[in-house]
């Protein structure tokens, strides 16, 4: 780790009151520098970890694996079972209440299981990341792509993915092409309804994406 030089040809040392200012200044550096990025994931079932301990969910998985290889981060798990783009825009604000370094958003899914205007989701989606931005135009923002059954309709499931590359280029955002990579589609890594991983499955989920996260911290 790489700390600002601090001049010290002008230190002040008052014997009397043993203050040191340059050393407290030095120290207040450190601490900035050395304090947690704050990641949220937001997000529907499959952030909150559907079926699962929150402890079990990739958010959590993500913050002890970052942690480990020394990216200090926090994690805040923003996600709501059943959520949609809509549901997700009315609550962002609230969300927002608490600064934050970096956002994950994994939304869009229940719209396309619903059949939803696929321009509603984007638009949704766009609204999302345009207040975050407005919040904080430093944060980083992260794109969790998602996929939908064949049985919606080629023509529907095909521009559904679209979609995520889209913003990703439009909001010069870290796309990740499809989360559940390796996951979706295997049944010994989902649990009983096919849709949602199991513990061995989330733990895969958090695997990839600390290899995209590591990159931007």
């Amino acid at each position: 780790m790489i700390f600002e030089v601090v001049e010290f040809r002008n230190l002040e040392l008052d014997f009397q009151t043993m203050t040191l200012k340059p050393i407290a200044v030095l120290f207040a550096i450190m601490l900035m520098q050395l304090q947690a990025k704050t990641i949220l994931f937001f997000g529907d079932s499959l952030t909150a970890g559907y079926g699962l301990s929150p402890e079990q969910a990739f958010p959590a998985l993500v913050e002890k694996k970052l942690n480990k290889i020394s990216k200090k981060v926090k994690v805040i798990n923003a996600g709501l079972s059943g959520e949609t783009s809509a549901g997700g825009l009315s609550r962002i604000d609230w969300t927002l209440r608490q600064p934050i370094d970096l956002l994950v958003l994994e939304l869009g899914a229940n719209d396309g299981l619903r059949g939803l205007p696929l321009e509603q989701t984007k638009n949704n989606l766009q609204a999302i990341i345009d207040k975050v931005k407005a919040k904080n135009p430093n944060v980083k923002i992260v794109l969790a792509g998602m996929m939908v059954p064949p049985n919606m309709g080629k023509t529907y499931s095909d521009e559904f993915k679209k979609i995520f590359p889209a913003l990703a280029k439009k909001n010069n955002a870290t796309l990740i092409p499809f989360l559940l990579k390796d996951v979706g589609g295997i049944e010994k890594l989902n649990q009983a309804d096919g849709i949602h991983p199991n513990v061995e499955g989330h733990q895969i989920v958090a695997n990839n994406l600390v290899q995209y996260l590591q990159k931007l911290i």
